[in-house]
């Protein structure tokens, strides 16, 4: 399900092109074989880890807890860690919570909007269903 429901556009109007849904439908692939074999119930870490190992299995490019800084005018406030930027263009962030809270939203969407990066996704793998724990946000 997509945060943005104006379509699958980027910052700049542009649809997201076929290279981007082929780069998060292998992301979600490599989750959803990560949530088929261990299931619901383990905490955050350890589906990373897992995740890890599946990123390299299917040769999907990552990065591990991406260090971003935070500016305000100019100025450096802060900084933030995305759990993955996958392609140099994809931010996945990883929960295993009872329900995603309005606040993780809000967390992955300002990780998009300090970085620019057009798409996250967020994954929640505290489900009995995988699909029912995505969710697809889009910088507009």
């Amino acid at each position: 399900m997509e945060t943005n429901r104006r379509g699958a556009e980027n910052a700049e109007g542009r649809e997201l092109g076929e290279d981007m849904n082929r780069l998060t439908g292998e992301v979600i692939g490599a989750a959803i074989e990560v949530h088929r074999v261990l299931g619901p119930g383990f905490l955050e870490e350890v589906y990373k880890e897992a995740l890890i190992i599946e990123f390299f299995r299917c040769g999907i490019p990552h990065v591990v807890e991406k260090g971003v800084i935070v500016n305000y005018k100019g100025h450096e406030v802060g900084k933030g860690r995305l759990d993955f930027l996958v392609a140099n263009c994809l931010i996945v962030e990883l929960k295993a919570v009872q329900n995603l809270a309005p606040i993780h939203e809000a967390q992955v969407l300002s990780y998009l909007k300090m970085t620019n990066y057009p798409l996250a996704l967020l994954i929640n793998f505290n489900v009995p269903l995988l699909k029912d724990g995505i969710k697809r946000i889009i910088l507009s």
